[in-house]
């Protein structure tokens, strides 16, 4: 398994782990429809070097990553309206 790099947020691979093909956690937010968002959250976190100047991407991302859980239903249940 691969460690958090430092500053991009990015995996990184351990000594002797071999980097093939796309990464598992990129793959992941593909395949979820958030891909956009998370996007734009990259940006905003490479720009302002500060995640608290990006609240209104980090909760775009959430919020998407959120429903697709929903949708799949594979996420936590829906608080009751």
């Amino acid at each position: 398994m691969g460690t958090l790099g430092r500053g991009g947020g990015r995996w990184a691979p351990r000594a002797g782990e071999e980097e093939e093909g796309e990464d598992p956690l990129d793959a992941r937010i593909a395949r979820s429809g958030c891909l956009e968002q998370h996007r734009q959250l990259q940006e905003c976190m490479a720009e302002r070097r500060d995640w608290r100047h990006c609240q209104e991407q980090v909760r775009a991302f959430g919020a998407c990553m959120a429903q697709q859980q929903r949708q799949r239903g594979t996420g936590p249940a829906r608080p009751p309206d």
